[in-house]
């Protein structure tokens, strides 16, 4: 049940039964019910007089009033006022929360599921790193947001798809390929000496050298490049998105889709040329000059008649090139083809999760999208911040693995991809993240992750406690559904339904805008009301979830509980995140 959607459709009731005048059914499109922003002003709260006023050429406040009549006679609100400049501000019956509860139980794992996307594709991808070595911490901030992501909209009736674009052509997979034949050497027993300035220097290339040389021994050494570069470029390829599937697994990410760049230049003259003959088919590719860039000139800029693609018809701020001096195509011209491919694909809804220097990319890509699909596709662009590495508040830089940075699996490995995962959507994607090793594993209501999941685990041992204390009390679902709920009127617990009741909304609101660090700090707020309420039966053992005297009661607290730990569950699921019945 949605509560939310519930109210909304009672107010836009009460509002026909105020029978106003030169009301048109489209007025009530705006009218919404939400939480209000002080919790002391009610349950809910209502924009309908302030929407409506103005159609109906009243002031807020008197038409306020009529609605507010109406609503009153509902017997599920308490009080219906009016507030500030004409808002309505609902107060719920006990029975109503109480009934909210029960269909919280019964609804179980579905609780809080959506069929808002009502099975829409869409195409989310995330982490396509470029295959020249591990995963850093810079890729694991973009990888559980964008996995975490994919996950929400599913939760919302979403068909998903994650996907990763495999960058494996242009000059970084040839520096790769050259590289690793110097590894290979290494391996055959050759001094290679210092790595030479512009070749990655990283140990993780060592095995691709000596798997080569157990597959070839000596035979590409006396090769010419041109021979050789190829064959190596492609088994180095393969080794390091083999290692790249090893790292994000160790977070319990897996992609359906992995597209290759380089396919889109291969067979039939490519998709590169064909996405591009199609902008020119509408008449959105042409020959000209661009002005030099502001600011200081770059000293490969070069003042020539290039093949552009006229973006600021959509909203960008130049024409982009599409063709290179060299008359090989630019980047953005296979990010075209890409998307491109995507929308033959079926997907009208695209989402791309990419590091913050890609913030030039988003107006370009935009406008390449809306082009190539003639307005019909969407895409949005989510760039997710940097991450800095603490460890006790001192910065943390290197890697024994890659020389310069750490590595994903290393960070995994020390702390856990629990705290990984959840402390990376723990603050909104597009603002700065601190990460400190200590802290994410402090056993404290200030390690989020330690709080939320010790809320599950304390739910679960609820029933533990229920089943060593009152055994003779039923604790199935069935029981639960029809437990005497009546028995919890206490503020707590009605503060805790009223939490739990806001889930199908988070989950609607969080997917719209793409946005899963709303689940994160929603879930927090669950645990802390939740362990409140636990405190509260220490001070008062008439509160206690277990009461020995009143089984009654302790069968409703159980019920109480139970919707805790779905929640909770259900939550931490579509983050990732394991929901442990127990810790240490």
């Amino acid at each position: 049940m949605n509560i939310f959607n519930d109210f909304t459709g009672r107010v836009k009731a009460a509002v026909r039964a105020a029978k106003f005048d030169g009301l048109a059914a489209d007025d009530l499109d705006r009218v919404i019910v939400e939480p209000p922003r002080d919790a002391s002003h009610g349950d809910l709260a209502s924009n309908a007089a302030m929407v409506l006023a103005k159609p109906l050429g009243l002031k807020p406040r008197d038409a306020a009033v009529r609605i507010a009549a109406e609503l009153a006679r509902d017997p599920d609100i308490d009080a219906a006022e009016i507030a500030g400049p004409g808002f309505i501000n609902l107060r719920l019956r006990p029975g109503y929360w109480q009934a909210v509860l029960k269909g919280i139980v019964a609804a179980g794992e579905a609780y809080g599921h959506s069929r808002l996307g009502k099975g829409e594709k869409v195409n989310v991808e995330y982490v396509s790193a470029n295959p020249t070595g591990p995963m850093h911490i810079g890729h694991c901030r973009g990888a559980v947001f964008g996995d975490a992501l994919a996950s929400l909209l599913a939760a919302a009736g979403h068909d998903v798809t994650r996907e990763y674009y495999i960058n494996d052509a242009g000059a970084q997979v040839i520096t790769l390929a050259r590289s690793a034949y110097l590894r290979y050497r290494e391996a055959l027993g050759e001094d290679i000496g210092e790595i030479p300035e512009g070749l990655y220097p990283g140990d993780y290339l060592k095995p691709v050298g000596q798997a080569l040389a157990d597959e070839f021994g000596g035979f590409l050494v006396d090769r010419p490049e041109g021979e050789w570069l190829p064959v190596v470029r492609d088994r180095t390829i393969a080794a390091m998105m083999a290692m790249i599937r090893d790292d994000l697994k160790m977070l319990n990410i897996e992609h359906e889709v992995f597209f290759s760049e380089r396919s889109l230049q291969e067979g039939n003259a490519g998709k590169v040329a064909a996405a591009i003959e199609a902008l020119r088919a509408k008449g959105l590719i042409y020959q000209g000059r661009l002005p030099p860039p502001k600011g200081q000139i770059p000293d490969d800029w070069e003042d020539r008649e290039q093949t552009l693609f006229r973006a600021t018809e959509f909203g960008d701020d130049v024409d982009r090139p599409l063709m290179k001096s060299d008359g090989s195509y630019t980047y953005f011209a296979s990010d075209i083809a890409y998307h491109y491919d995507k929308f033959r694909r079926g997907y009208l809804n695209m989402i791309d999760v990419l590091g913050a220097d890609h913030g030039g990319y988003v107006k370009r890509m935009k406008a390449a999208v809306t082009a190539i699909s003639g307005g019909e596709a969407e895409l949005d662009v989510k760039l997710c911040q940097l991450v800095r590495l603490f460890r006790a508040g001192e910065p943390v830089r290197m890697s024994k693995r890659s020389g310069d940075f750490v590595t994903l699996r290393e960070l995994v490995e020390e702390v856990g991809p629990d705290p990984v995962r959840f402390m990376m959507v723990f603050r909104k994607n597009d603002a700065p993240l601190d990460f400190d090793f200590q802290k994410v594993t402090e056993q404290s209501k200030d390690n989020p992750v330690f709080y939320v999941q010790y809320a599950h685990a304390r739910a679960a041992s609820v029933f533990r406690q229920a089943v060593a204390e009152m055994p003779g009390v039923e604790r199935n679902v069935e029981a639960l559904i029809h437990a005497p709920l009546e028995k919890l009127s206490d503020s707590g617990e009605i503060g805790l339904i009223r939490r739990l009741a806001e889930y199908p909304r988070i989950i609607e609101a969080a997917a719209e805008a793409h946005e899963p660090h709303r689940i994160a700090f929603y879930l927090y707020e669950v645990a802390s009301e939740f362990h409140a309420q636990w405190n509260r039966g220490k001070e008062l053992p008439q509160l206690r979830f277990i009461n020995h005297d009143d089984s009654d009661s302790t069968l409703a607290r159980l019920a109480l509980v139970h919707a805790t730990k779905l929640v909770l569950s259900s939550g931490l699921a579509i983050l990732g995140v394991s929901a442990p019945d127990e810790m240490r």
